[in-house]
Order: C-alpha cells, then structure tokens, then sequence
C-alpha cells in the first residue's frame, strides 16, 4: 500500500462558496476543456450525442432544495460543486496497491500516476466523496489535478496561475490558495465565514473547504420591481400597429 507524506510544506487547495454559487456549470465545463488537452488528458466521452451519454468529469454541480429549519416558510436552492478534496489523509492513497495514487510533499496535491495504475478501483472504493474517475478507453484511474499545468506555468500571467474552475467562476464562488498557512487569504475567508470540512467524521481531513449559507436576514422588507411609467402611444404606422394589436 502507498504511504503518506509526514508532512507537506504546503496545503493547496480550493474553498468554494455555497453562498455564492447559482449553479452555472462554468467550473465544470471549464474544468472538462482545460484537463481534456492538460496533466491527466484526454478525459473521454462515452456517447457524447446518444442515449446514455456519459464521461470523465473531474468537477460536478449537484443542486438540491433546502427546506427552512422551522418546516415552514421559504426554502432556498443549494448549488454543491463536487470534486477531490485533496484531504491530508487520504484513503484514496492509501489503499492503492501499486503506488499509482500518491500525495505531494511539495503541496499537499493528490495525484494519480498512469503508468502505474491497473484501473483496480480500490480508490473510487475507498473515496467517500465520489471523486475518482474511471476512465475506461485507457484503463485508469483519473481525478482533479488542481491543475498543477496551470498554477506552475510560468509561461502564464500570474494572475492565471489559478486552476481552471477558479478562472471560470463568473461569481467569484471558488478561491485557491495554501490552506496550511493561516495568514493566507483562502485561510483567513474560512476563519471568516466559519468553512467546513465536507463529512469530518471520517477523519481523512480534506484540504478542500466549503462556506456553508449564510442566514437569510427575515426583518429586511420584500424587495419590490419599480412601477413602470406609461409609454405615451406613438402616432403614424407604428402607433395605428400598436392599436391594431392591443385590441
């Protein structure tokens, strides 16, 4: 079986915002274009345009209704972004028994090695969070990279060293950074809004946070649509149109 890193110089990792998130799938959808040409490519398609379509997707969006804790009242729609938590213990890792699946010294990141991977699955078995994928055209074990062919490229401005779902997000619902630094921004948004572990009981403490909703203010008042003015009807062609068709 694979070992752990006793410790890793850094904790790299996304803290997704579940506030904020309205559910566009542009991290999904920009996470599949980046990594289908990047590290773990190519992420295959299985009858992209039939029945049963179905592939690698390393990032996913489920939406679910939240009912109001007193059982009446107004409920809300909840967006969850779903991808691999890149925990500090992760059993993904250590059940693999060629050494395919591996955690980075260097920054925390949980990696797959497709040379040495045999598609056994111990590790989509062992995820509690459904983040490995089995990608069957070749036989392996694929999963989130947190694009490492992006955030260490040097060739790219350094405001886009950030992975692809993060660049996407038009609301600013994700953020990267070193969770293993407490002065870091990511970190301090967590201390901040009070960011969770996803299922902590299981012990395999994952990088990756999530900022629960916040609580809805109930003394603000309904926010009305301003009345609309009258439109003055229009003389000539366009008026006469007007008045044929409002009848």
């Amino acid at each position: 079986m694979t070992g752990l890193p006793e410790t890793t110089e850094k904790s790299l990792g996304l803290v997704i915002d579940l506030d904020t998130c309205v559910g566009c799938q542009a991290c999904v959808t920009s996470c599949k274009e980046w990594n289908t040409g990047g590290h773990m490519a190519p992420l295959t398609d299985y009858n992209p345009y039939e029945d049963g379509a179905d592939g690698v997707w390393f990032n996913r969006v489920h939406t679910f209704e939240e009912e109001p804790a007193s059982g009446c009242g107004e409920g809300r729609t909840v967006h969850f972004p779903r991808s691999c938590l890149h925990c500090a213990e992760p059993a993904c890792v250590t059940v693999c028994p060629t050494g395919a699946s591996y955690k980075r010294a260097s920054d925390g990141i949980v990696l797959v090695d497709e040379d040495k991977c045999i598609g056994c699955k111990l590790c989509s078995w062992a995820c509690p969070y459904g983040a490995r994928e089995m990608d069957m055209d070749v036989g392996v074990m694929k999963k989130c990279t947190l694009c490492i062919d992006r955030i260490y490229n040097d060739n790219l401005p350094e405001r886009d060293r950030v992975p692809a779902c993060v660049a996407a997000c038009p609301v600013g619902a994700r953020h990267y950074g070193d969770l293993g630094d407490p002065q870091s921004a990511v970190s301090q948004l967590v201390a901040e809004r009070g960011g969770v572990d996803l299922m902590p009981e299981l012990g395999y403490r994952p990088v990756n946070k999530y900022l629960p909703p916040r609580e809805r203010d109930k003394a603000a008042p309904p926010i009305a649509a301003p009345a609309l003015e009258p439109v003055a009807p229009e003389g000539g062609f366009l008026g006469w149109l007007d008045r044929v068709l409002s009848r």
